[in-house]
C-alpha cells in the first residue's frame, strides 16, 4: 500500500506535542493547552478533515518543573494513537517511543496493531534518550556516550524490522540482546510503518540516515535549515543509497493582522512565560543532550518560551502562508506545527493558511 505521509508528493504538515501539557508553549495563561483526551480527540479531528498529514507525540514521564511544571501531564503515545487512529479517517499517527524503556517485540506488536487499528496510519518515531532524569526515574543508567546509546538502539531497531519482515521462527543474539524462538504477527501493512528520528547529533543524524524515512531536526532559521536539509539528504544517499525526507518543527500564532499576533506572544511568551519551567528545560537541554550548541541556547531563552526552542511562526494568514514556503523552498520534506490552543486555533489556520499554501503550490488540496 502507498502510505500517503511517505508519497513524497508535497510538502507535509503535522501536528506536534498535543499530548503533552501546554504543547510547545511554556507559558502560565489559563487557556494554555490543557493535553486532556477531549482536546486532544477534538484536534485530531479537525486536524483529520482538514487535510493535516500527521500527528507527532512526545513521550514524556518528568515534567519541567516551574510554577506549571510544563509537560508534567503526558498521554501515553501508544494509547493516545490507537484512540486517534480509531477516530479518524485518513491522517497518520506516529508514537514516539524511547528504545532504553521498551523491549523491541513488544513495540514490534504494538505498532503492527496500531497499523490495523488505523489501517495502515501507524508510524513510529524512535527517541535514543537523552533525558537523564528520566532515566533516573524508571531506574535504567544512561550511556553518557552518544555513541552506545545509537549502538542500542540500532540493534533495537533491526530487531522490530526482523519482526515486521520475517515470517518464520528465529533467534537474535547480539551486544544488548539475546532472544530465542522469536515470532511476531500481526505485521504492519506492507510490512513496515513509517520510521521518524529526531537527528541533530552526529551519531542522531547517522542513525537517521541509515535507518529512517524522516529525520526530525530543529534549525535556528530557515537559511541555516538550508544547509541542514542539504547535509543530511546527502549524508543518507552517499552513505547509505537511501533518500529520506528532512523535517523541521515551528510553532504558530496567526491572526487577521500583526499587532494582533504580536500582542498575543507578547502575552503568553513574555508577560506570562513561566520561566523558571524554560529555564530547567534549556539547562537540561545544554546538560544532557546535542540538540542545541551553547552559542544557540544562550540566545534563545524568549523562543523556548513561546516554542519550545522551535521556529516561531508569527503574523497574518500571508506571513504564515510565506514562512511555510520557505521552509519548503529550503529542501523540507514537511514541518510540524504547534499552537497555543490546537483545537481552537487550527479552524483558522485551516480557513485562511491552507488554500494560500496550495495556491503557491507548497500543498496539493485534500
Amino acid at each position: 500500500m502507498t502510505r500517503t505521509v511517505l508519497d513524497g508528493r508535497d510538502f507535509k504538515l503535522g501536528l506536534f506535542s498535543a499530548n503533552c501539557s501546554g504543547g510547545l508553549a511554556v507559558t502560565k495563561i489559563d487557556e494554555r493547552w490543557s493535553a486532556s483526551w477531549e482536546d486532544n480527540l477534538r484536534m485530531a479531528k479537525i486536524a483529520d478533515a482538514a487535510g493535516f498529514d500527521f500527528l507527532l507525540p512526545i513521550a514524556r514521564w518528568i515534567g519541567y518543573k516551574g510554577e506549571t511544571n510544563f509537560h508534567g501531564q503526558v498521554l501515553d503515545p501508544i494509547a493516545w494513537a490507537a484512540g486517534l487512529l480509531a477516530s479518524t479517517e485518513r491522517i497518520s499517527v506516529f508514537s514516539t517511543v524511547h528504545t532504553a524503556f521498551n523491549h523491541p517485540l513488544v513495540i514490534a506488536k504494538a505498532i503492527a496493531t496500531l497499523d490495523q487499528i488505523g489501517g495502515g496510519r501507524a508510524g513510529l518515531n524512535i527517541v535514543a534518550g537523552w533525558n537523564q532524569p528520566e532515566y533516573e526515574a524508571m531506574g535504567v543508567d544512561m550511556p553518557q556516550e552518544h555513541d552506545a546509546r545509537y549502538a542500542f538502539a540500532q540493534e533495537w531497531w533491526d530487531i522490530i524490522r526482523q519482526a515486521w519482515q520475517r515470517e518464520d521462527i528465529f533467534d537474535h543474539k547480539g551486544e544488548f540482546f539475546s532472544l530465542e524462538h522469536v515470532e511476531s504477527a500481526p505485521k504492519p501493512a506492507g510490512g513496515r510503518a513509517p520510521i521518524l528520528n529526531a537527528g541533530s547529533s552526529g551519531q542522531g543524524r547517522e542513525f537517521a540516515a541509515r535507518n529512517s524515512d524522516f529525520v526530525f531536526t530543529i534549525i535556528p532559521d530557515v537559511e541555516t535549515g538550508a544547509g541542514i536539509a542539504a547535509s543530511l539528504k546527502e549524508q543518507a544517499r552517499s552513505q547509505h543509497n537511501r533518500e529520506v525526507g528532512v523535517l523541521t518543527l515551528g510553532h504558530v500564532v496567526c491572526r487577521p493582522t500583526r499587532e494582533e499576533a504580536e500582542e498575543y506572544v507578547r502575552y503568553y511568551a513574555e508577560e506570562n512565560a513561566d520561566w523558571g519551567a524554560v529555564d530547567y528545560l534549556m539547562n537540561l537541554q545544554g546538560l544532557h543532550a546535542q540538540s542545541f550548541t551553547p552559542e544557540m541556547l544562550a540566545t534563545m531563552r524568549s523562543r523556548f518560551a513561546s516554542g519550545h526552542g522551535s521556529l516561531p511562526i508569527f503574523g497574518t494568514p500571508d506571513d504564515v502562508a510565506d514562512a511555510i514556503a520557505a521552509v519548503h523552498e529550503a529542501g523540507f520534506a514537511g514541518m510540524t506545527l504547534a499552537f497555543v490552543d490546537y483545537a481552537g486555533e487550527l479552524p483558522y489556520f485551516a480557513e485562511e493558511v491552507l488554500p494560500r499554501l496550495e495556491a503557491k503550490g507548497v500543498r496539493l488540496p485534500r
